[in-house]
């Protein structure tokens, strides 16, 4: 979220991946340039910190500029089931030591953008995926629970994780589902604490208060938050083993 994320992702991401014996780092990056949207400069600066691949929501085309760069790297999607025409691509693959990660970007239709149905979409393009690695990560961009639920038990057995991302507070739901899907309803913010949802609350408060629609800001002051998620797959079966959150407050 904004200069402040990327600030917590450069102090936290080397020291999780060395603590936790990390091979692959997926972000989700639709907030990294300002609170709203990316940009080839911001998705670089990630890079450099340790992220490997950037998915994104329904912020990711805030910043216009992205959309040459969405166009030619394959590091950085936007999720699958925008219609047909919509720069970039929604999914992509990490060769880390031999292996193939598989990662989807999908997102919600409960209370968000028109979108086509995640639920088909899903069920196309993970068949496709499968036919290269059995290790596919899904980053399932959507507002409402029940849904992210749904798609997870959906896909249950059939990819190694479904991570929901968009609502800016973690859950504390982490599991292995029955078919070896590891699930999280959402991985949380890395940006600021002190603000509201990542936003500075001055405006924030105002446009809850009287309907008016100041500007947004990233809250720029105070200390820091870093949420993520550790999942451990058998490469082989692409079965999820275990899945660890990450909730690390008071970042300086």
């Amino acid at each position: 979220m904004g200069a402040p994320g990327r600030e917590a992702v450069k102090r936290c991401v080397a020291l999780a991946r060395d603590q936790h014996d990390i091979h692959a780092c997926i972000a989700n990056g639709e907030n990294a340039a300002g609170g709203f949207g990316l940009t080839e400069q911001t998705a670089d600066e990630l890079f450099a910190a340790g992220v490997d691949f950037i998915t994104g929501g329904n912020h990711i085309f805030d910043k216009r500029e992205i959309i040459p760069y969405l166009e030619r790297t394959s590091r950085v999607i936007r999720p699958e089931n925008y219609p047909p025409g919509v720069p970039g691509r929604g999914h992509g693959y990490l060769d880390v030591g031999g292996t193939v990660i598989g990662v989807l970007n999908l997102m919600g239709r409960t209370f968000m953008p028109p979108v086509d149905d995640p639920f088909r979409c899903a069920d196309a393009l993970v068949e496709e995926m499968r036919t290269r690695t059995p290790v596919i990560v899904v980053d399932f961009h959507a507002e409402a629970t029940s849904e992210k639920i749904a798609l997870a038990r959906h896909l249950d057995g059939r990819v190694s994780a479904v991570l929901g991302t968009h609502t800016h507070v973690q859950t504390a739901d982490e599991q292995v589902l029955p078919g070896g899907t590891a699930f999280l309803s959402d991985l949380g913010m890395t940006g600021p604490s002190d603000g509201i949802i990542g936003m500075d609350p001055a405006a924030v408060l105002e446009r809850f208060r009287t309907g008016l629609s100041p500007r947004l800001g990233v809250m720029t002051s105070g200390s820091k938050q870093f949420c993520a998620a550790v999942v451990g797959i058998d490469p082989a079966s692409g079965r999820a083993l275990e899945i660890k959150r990450i909730y690390q407050r008071g970042i300086a």
